[in-house]
Parts: structure tokens; C-alpha cells; sequence
């Protein structure tokens, strides 16, 4: 409920008992008093009340803003360092607590205030990359992802279960892969608006059945929601990672392969093709052949499914390079034409790694 609404039918219910009230006081008077006498002090009431009025109405106000200040939750104050190299928006590499309980209570704070319509859009690309290195730097610690689950009410548990599930399923997957050793020669772009892109889930849900939420969490794993542009290693594109061969199939691509709307379209089509509506893991796993994929996928589509807020901070992940070297970050601006060092690029963006 909005409190300067409330706030106004406060008022409006006192001010006829105050105009009834004065009114019986001077029918009274009228008995007693001339009416010159009167007059004046018809006149003295009406100011009287007038600034009886507008006296409850500004402490009517007043209290509203007080209880509005109140119930607003407080952005977290995320951890930070002066002395860590920093991109070029100012952003450094997130901190986290080494501190169990200290991180479970930093979690709890950017968990909420991610859900919150009145945090500050500023605030939400650092709000969400510190959730995703939480939960990326837990999901390799079991015993202190324990300790910070159990320190956790069970609604951020849960939450929290989810995203190291699916974080634990890439693990896995790429577990026995060979490790990197030189950048990706990709380039890394802003991606589309979060509304144009809720629509284009929405809109290919409405023409294939298939549920926006798995659209988005595929888009989430395969490029960062569009931030990745780049050719994999089997040479797939775009944002929702086509190979040429199947976009090409009679009715899966459509317009443009690097072009958010069509990609995410074709998607939709590609899971249906591949038995999606029937049975979403089956889709999946045609869309890469692995069970840790698809479980991971499920992960963030049931987190959307819960609550689609969650859509914001999912949103608002980096895209990270896990190598022997570290976690590296890759920010937007991130342009490499052909693959290079890691030495060779630290040395020139040391804000990408997490020490």
C-alpha cells in the first residue's frame, strides 16, 4: 500500500470531526455572542482548523517517510580493498570472507537486496558478481559451504543449495578436460537489456511450449547471456552456441545466428526438435550431450521457476575463465582476436585475477 495514500484517508477521516466539532461550539455562541463577535470568530476557528489540518497532515507525512526509511532495507556493504587493482569501471575482483559466518551473513544481505525493487540499478552488477564468486568460491569448499549452509536461514539455504548444485555439475563435467593455458581469443559485450531479453524467452515460450526459464538459464551457461562473442572449440556461435550445421536445419534458424532474438527463437525450436516437450531432459542433453549439463541447467531453471527475481542477479554474472592461473575475470571489453598467455595478459590486467 502506498503510505502517502494511506496517509491522505487519515486525514481526510479526522478533518469533519474537527469542522463538526467546531461547528456545534459556535452554534452555541451564536446564542451569547453579536454577531460582530461572531464573525470574528468564525473567522479565528476556520484558520484554527485550517492549521490543525495541515499540522496532522504534516505529521501524517512525516511518519509515513520516517516508516518508509525504515522498512527500506539497507544496501550491503560489500568488502573492499584500496589497494587491489581495479577495471575500468572502478569495479575490483570480489572479496569474500574467509569467516564462515561472516559469509553467510554477506550472502543473506546481497541475496535480499538483489530481490529488492528499491536497490539502486547501479548497485546490481556489483551485487551480482559477488553472488557468483560466493558461490563459485564455495562450490570448490565443501566443508566451508557446510558451515555457511548451516549458518543460513532455510530460505537462503535453499537458494544457496541450488546454485551449488548446478555450480558442482560444470565442475564435474569438466573435471577430466584439458585446463587452458591460454586466453580464449574471444570478445566480450554488454548484454541485451534484461527486459528485451525476458521478452524474447517469453515470446519463444508462446510459440514452442518450451518454458522461458530454460531458455534463460541455457543462455546464462552458454555465453553469460550474450556476453560472450566468440567460436567455441567445435565452433558453435552466438549467444545460444549454434553450430552452422544446425542452424542450418530446415526450421531451426532463423535470421541472424548472433542476433539475441533469433538465437534464443531458434533455441526454443532446436529443445522441441530434440524432445523437449516431452521430457526437458531430453532436450538438453541434444543440446549438449551430458547428464552434469542438463541437471545444471534444471538447477538454474528451478530457481526461476521459485522466484523470478532471481532473474536479476543471474543477470548480472561476469563471464569467468576457471584456469590453473585462477578464476580469471573477464570483463566486458575483454578483446582478444587470438589466444595468448595468461602471464602475458595478467601482466596487463592484473584485476582479473582474484589475488
Amino acid at each position: 500500500m502506498d503510505g502517502s495514500v494511506s496517509g491522505g484517508g487519515l486525514i481526510s477521516a479526522i478533518e469533519p470531526l474537527l469542522v463538526r466539532s467546531g461547528s456545534v461550539i459556535f452554534a452555541f455562541e451564536l446564542v451569547v455572542m453579536g454577531k460582530r463577535h461572531l464573525a470574528l470568530m468564525l473567522i479565528s476557528a476556520g484558520v484554527l482548523s485550517l492549521m490543525g489540518s495541515l499540522a496532522l497532515k504534516s505529521l501524517s507525512t512525516t511518519n509515513v517517510f520516517v516508516a518508509e526509511r525504515q522498512s527500506a532495507p539497507k544496501s550491503p556493504i560489500l568488502p573492499s580493498d584500496a589497494d587491489r587493482p581495479s577495471m575500468a569501471d572502478g569495479r575490483h575482483y570480489p572479496i569474500v570472507p574467509d569467516d564462515p559466518i561472516k559469509l553467510a551473513d554477506l550472502l543473506q544481505e546481497v541475496e535480499e537486496a538483489l530481490l529488492q525493487p528499491s536497490t539502486p540499478e547501479e548497485e546490481l552488477p556489483s551485487l551480482g558478481h559477488q553472488q557468483q564468486i560466493i558461490y563459485r568460491v564455495l562450490s570448490k569448499d565443501l566443508p566451508t559451504s557446510n558451515k555457511v549452509l548451516a549458518h543460513l536461514p532455510s530460505r537462503w539455504r535453499h537458494v544457496a543449495e541450488r546454485h551449488l548444485a548446478a555450480r558442482r555439475e560444470f565442475l564435474a563435467m569438466h573435471r577430466r578436460s584439458f585446463t587452458p593455458r591460454l586466453m580464449p581469443a574471444w570478445r566480450i559485450i554488454p548484454p541485451e537489456p534484461a527486459e528485451k531479453l525476458l521478452s524474447y524467452y517469453r515470446k519463444a515460450e508462446r510459440s514452442t511450449g518450451i518454458d522461458w526459464e530454460v531458455l534463460a538459464a541455457v543462455n546464462l551457461v552458454e555465453t553469460g547471456m550474450g556476453r560472450i562473442d566468440g567460436v567455441s572449440v567445435a565452433n558453435a556461435q552466438g549467444p545460444m552456441q549454434f553450430l552452422p550445421t544446425t542452424w542450418q536445419e530446415n526450421g531451426i534458424g532463423e535470421g541472424d545466428i548472433r542476433d539475441p532474438h533469433d538465437a534464443i527463437q531458434a533455441a526454443a525450436r532446436y529443445l522441441v526438435r530434440r524432445g523437449g516437450l516431452q521430457d526437458i531432459r531430453k532436450g538438453l542433453w541434444g543440446y549438449n550431450n551430458s547428464d552434469h549439463y542438463g541437471r545444471a541447467v534444471l538447477e538454474y531453471t528451478a530457481l526461476l521457476k521459485e522466484d523470478p527475481r532471481a532473474f536479476t542477479g543471474l543477470y548480472h554474472w561476469e563471464i569467468h575463465f576457471d584456469i590453473d592461473a585462477g578464476d580469471l575475470w573477464l570483463p566486458v571489453g575483454y578483446n582478444q582476436n587470438k589466444p595468448i598467455p595468461v602471464p602475458t595478459y595478467l601482466r596487463k590486467f592484473p584485476a582479473s585475477s582474484p589475488r
